[in-house]
C-alpha cells in the first residue's frame, strides 16, 4: 500500500486507537520541563521523577484491598494443582517474564518454582527486541495462551498498562473456560474513560466472568512511558498477590514497606552514571550492560530504550547489516547464547515456530542475540572500538555500581524482589534523562516516538497536533496530520524524529 491507502486502512480503526484522554497517555504537570531539566539541572530532573514515582507508590497502598482479591485467588489456585499464567505485551511482556524468572528462582517463595508461567506478544523473543505489531492481534494472545496448555485449573492473569492492548485481551477472553476459574485483568486507567475509548475495553472490564484490578495511578513521568510507573505497581501488585498468595494480610503492609523504601531512595546517586553514559554516547561510543541477578531488570531498561526513543534495537548478530545498539547486554558468567538464556529466564525459551513470524520470533532468530561472555569481542569487532562496562551488581544487601569513574553502592533490603524494584525506579529515571540529555524528547512528549502500531501512530498524530497548538495557538485537523504523517514516513531515515519532522512539514506548508 502506498502512503494514502496506509493512512486511510488506520483512519477506518482510529476511533478505537485514539486514547488521548486516558490518564496514562496525559503530560504530568510535575515534568512538563524534563528536557530542559534534564540538560540544565539534573538534580531537579531527578527530584521531578521521583516525585512522580512516589505519587504512584502512595496511591498503589489504597488498592491493596484488590491486590489481596487477587492473592486468594491465586491462592485457590494453588491449593487446587493449578497453575498461574501471566499475559503481557511490551513493558508487561517484559513484566511477566520478570516474575516467572523471579518465581523460578524461589525469590518469590519456593512454592512457586514451577508454578508460574510468564509470556508476551511475540514470544520470548520479544523481550530482547520489541516485535509492536503484535500487540494489535487479539488472536495472537489466544493462541499464545492456549498453546502453553492453559487448562480450567488455571488462573490466567492479563496485564495491560493502558487496559485496551487487544493482544492481552484476547488471551483475557481465551481464559475464560467452561467450568474454569475467572481470569484477572490488571490496568491502569479509569473504566469510563476506556468505554469512551475502546469498544474492546469496554468488552472485557464489563464480562462478567473476568475479575478486575485496576492501579490508576496517574499520567507518566514521560507521557505516554508506561514502562515506569504503571509497570512499576502492575509489578509489585501481580508479584505481591503471588508472594502472599496464602498470607494476603501482609501485602497492605509491604505497600507500607515500599513507600518507606522509595521516599529514602537517594536518586541523585545516578547524576555522575547519567552524565558520563550520555556524554559517551554523543561521543560516539557504546556501553556493556554486566550483572548478575538483575538480568531481566538490566536488560528491560535497556531493551525498552529502542522503542520508546526510536533508538537502533539490540542488534542480532546473525544479522550484520543492522545498526550497532548504543548498549547491549552481557552476562559473563555464560559461554554462549543458548546457555545465557536458559541461565536469565530460568528455563529453555519459548520461541514462535510459526509460519511467516519465525525470521523475527523464532528460536534459531533467538540465538542470533547474544547475551553471553562472548558480546563484548563480538561487539568490539563488529565496532571497532572498546566498550565502556556498567556493571551492576549484587553486593551483601545492597547493589553496587561502576561505570567509568564513576561507582557507588545502593544499601536496600537483603531481598531479590525488592532489590530489583529499587534498580528499575532508578534505571527508569536514569534512562529516561540519559536521552533527554541526547535530546530524545521535549518538555514531557516523546517526539521520537516509532508510530509502529496503531496506539502508537496516533500518539504521534496527538504530540503533532499538541506540539503545533503550543507553537501557533491553532489547532490541526487530526486527518490531515495522518495523511502527512504517513506521507513522511516513506522517506524517513533511521535516526530522524518523525514527529518534528512532520511537524516541520506542516509548518512549511
Amino acid at each position: 500500500m502506498n502512503a494514502i491507502e496506509q493512512a486511510d486502512a488506520f483512519l477506518a480503526v482510529a476511533d478505537q486507537f485514539k486514547l488521548g484522554e486516558l490518564p496514562t497517555e496525559q503530560p504530568h504537570l510535575l515534568t512538563q520541563d524534563l528536557s530542559k531539566q534534564a540538560l540544565q539541572d539534573l538534580p531537579a530532573a531527578f527530584g521531578a521523577l521521583k516525585q512522580v514515582d512516589l505519587m504512584a507508590i502512595r496511591r498503589l497502598r489504597g488498592y491493596a484491598p484488590g491486590i489481596m482479591q487477587l492473592a486468594d485467588a491465586i491462592g485457590k489456585t494453588i491449593d487446587e494443582d493449578g497453575r498461574i499464567f501471566i499475559a503481557g505485551c511490551g513493558a508487561t511482556g517484559r513484566l511477566a517474564l520478570t516474575i516467572e524468572t523471579l518465581s523460578r528462582r524461589a525469590a518469590l517463595g519456593d512454592e512457586l518454582k514451577e508454578r508460574v508461567i510468564g509470556f508476551m506478544a511475540g514470544g520470548d523473543a520479544a523481550l530482547i527486541r520489541s516485535l509492536e505489531g503484535f500487540e494489535d492481534y487479539p488472536e495472537y494472545g489466544a493462541r499464545q495462551l492456549l498453546e502453553l496448555g492453559y487448562t480450567a485449573k488455571d488462573l490466567l492473569i492479563g496485564v495491560t498498562e493502558g487496559g485496551e492492548t487487544s493482544f492481552v485481551i484476547g488471551a483475557t477472553e481465551a481464559a475464560v473456560v467452561d467450568g474454569g476459574r475467572s481470569p484477572w485483568f490488571c490496568y491502569c486507567n479509569p473504566d469510563e474513560l476506556l468505554y469512551k475509548a475502546a469498544a474492546r475495553s469496554e468488552a472485557v472490564i464489563e464480562n462478567n466472568n473476568i475479575e478486575k484490578l485496576n492501579l490508576n495511578v496517574g499520567p507518566m513521568a514521560l507521557a505516554g512511558s508506561t514502562r515506569m510507573q504503571a509497570t512499576t505497581v502492575q509489578m509489585v501488585a501481580v508479584a505481591l498477590a503471588l508472594r502472599y498468595y496464602d498470607r494476603s494480610g501482609f501485602i497492605a503492609a509491604e505497600l507500607e514497606k515500599l513507600t518507606t523504601m522509595a521516599e529514602s531512595l537517594n536518586y541523585e546517586v545516578m547524576i555522575p552514571f547519567t552524565e558520563y553514559e550520555a556524554r559517551h554516547y554523543r561521543d560516539g561510543g557504546h556501553v556493556l550492560y554486566h550483572t548478575d541477578i538483575f538480568g531481566m531488570t538490566v536488560l528491560t531498561d535497556t531493551t525498552e530504550r529502542a522503542p520508546t526513543f526510536s533508538l537502533p534495537p539490540f542488534e542480532n548478530f546473525q544479522a550484520p547489516g543492522q545498526p550497532a545498539s548504543l548498549c547491549y547486554l552481557s552476562l559473563e558468567v555464560y559461554e554462549d547464547a543458548a546457555s545465557a538464556w536458559d541461565g536469565l529466564l530460568e528455563r529453555s525459551p519459548r520461541t514462535l515456530e510459526w509460519d511467516g513470524v519465525t525470521d523475527v520470533a523464532g528460536y534459531g532468530y533467538f540465538l542470533g542475540f547474544d547475551i553471553s561472555s562472548k558480546a563484548k569481542s563480538i561487539r568490539e569487532q563488529r565496532l571497532q572500538k572498546q566498550a565502556d562496562i556498567f556493571s551492576i551488581e549484587r553486593i551483601g544487601a545492597g547493589i553496587s555500581m561502576a561505570l567509568g569513574p564513576c561507582h557507588t553502592t545502593i544499601e536496600t533490603v537483603d531481598d531479590e524482589f525488592w532489590k530489583n524494584i529499587i534498580l528499575k525506579l532508578l534505571l527508569n529515571a536514569h534512562s529516561t534523562l540519559i536521552m533527554g540529555r541526547l535530546e530524545r524528547y521535549e518538555g514531557n512528549l516523546m517526539t521520537w516516538v516509532k508510530p509502529s502500531n496503531n496506539k502508537l501512530i496516533d500518539r504521534a498524530i496527538r504530540y503533532i497536533c499538541r506540539l503545533f497548538e503550543q507553537r501557533h495557538d491553532t489547532q490541526l485537523d487530526y486527518r490531515k496530520v495522518c495523511y502527512k504523517l504517513f506521507d513522511i514516513r516513506e522517506t524517513l531515515k533511521p535516526d530522524e524524529p518523525i514527529v518534528l519532522r512532520t511537524l516541520d512539514a506542516l509548518e512549511n506548508q
